[in-house]
């Protein structure tokens, strides 16, 4: 089996500080620019799971790049370049305290949501007589709270804009931008055969201006269908044939865990980390019509200090 990147703990030139989120090790350079690690961490009902999965890191990064490059016309983002298959460097922003979900399907935590008896989402009604995967009327966005620690916690518009998280003037943007991103999205997945069914999106401030953060449209931030076969799957109340981590969170609900205090983590075997690794693969070349090329993950950590450091020299 290949090996996996489970982090990096670098010393780079001009370097501030380095934060470690649940995937990412974020080196702070000077103030003015961030080098993101995509490492092969993955993570589910808010806890990192303690296997790595191969390749994952590069195939998020290169996803990630690739839709950064497709929609700057709507918004401009924080890519300047990438490196390095698992690297991507960008200005620094500050980022809103919250997360633009947005679902234009009932699926995955609104699925749960709509199952359990609720009718309104983040202050969004949804209407009635609606099954697991319908499409919503129209997409809908779902915001979330961006916690340090912990879960993010579902939160209205209202509740964004009276706690003055985000001002009403940018929040109007912050919607604007979603929407279109997400229609930029569905388009071209569309042209791929498949369907985008909800994703995330991050922004920040940058000189007074906003602009897109993060990844997007990665199988980590968002959901995917397979077109063929969607309608006739749901006429005869069948699952989905999907690309996303909800294999991954059904795994564990199987193998009891869903991030309850208490629970413990399962061990991921080896075929099934190797799965998971085919799986996120399948992904990036069914979205992006592109044959993935496997990177050289043999001193995956060297590889990646070197590209950074030559980047970060020039």
């Amino acid at each position: 089996m290949a090996n996996a990147l489970k982090g990096t703990a670098f010393e780079l030139a001009g370097q501030k500080n380095l934060y470690t989120g649940k995937v990412r090790d974020v080196y702070n350079i000077k103030g003015d620019y961030l080098v993101m690690v995509v490492s092969d961490r993955i993570s589910a009902f808010d806890v990192v799971l303690p296997r790595g999965i191969p390749y994952k890191g590069q195939v998020l990064n290169q996803i990630a790049a690739k839709f950064l490059d497709a929609t700057s016309d709507i918004v401009p983002n924080w890519k300047i370049s990438s490196p390095d298959p698992n690297v991507t460097v960008g200005l620094m922003a500050d980022p809103f305290k919250v997360e633009m979900v947005i679902r234009g399907y009932v699926t995955g935590h609104a699925w749960r949501e709509y199952r359990d008896g609720k009718r309104i989402l983040c202050g969004i009604p949804m209407i009635e007589g609606l099954k697991e995967h319908d499409r919503f009327p129209e997409p809908i966005i779902t915001p979330t709270t961006k916690a340090d620690e912990g879960h993010d916690e579902d939160i209205s518009r209202e509740e964004i804009i009276a706690s003055g998280l985000v001002s009403e003037e940018d929040y109007v943007q912050l919607e604007g931008y979603t929407r279109a991103l997400f229609q930029r999205g569905t388009e071209m997945a569309a042209d791929m055969g498949l369907i985008l069914v909800d994703t995330k999106y991050e922004f920040g401030k940058k000189d007074g201006k906003i602009v897109l953060i993060d990844e997007i449209h990665t199988p980590d931030s968002s959901r995917y269908f397979y077109a063929e076969g969607y309608e006739e799957r749901q006429s005869a109340g069948e699952q989905q044939k999907q690309l996303s981590k909800e294999f991954v969170r059904q795994w564990l609900i199987a193998n009891g865990f869903q991030g309850k205090e208490g629970q413990t983590v399962p061990d991921m075997p080896d075929a099934f980390v190797e799965e998971v690794s085919e799986r996120y693969i399948e992904l990036y070349e069914s979205i992006t019509g592109e044959k993935f090329v496997k990177a050289d993950t043999s001193r995956i950590e060297e590889r990646i200090l070197k590209n950074i450091n030559e980047f970060i020299s020039k």
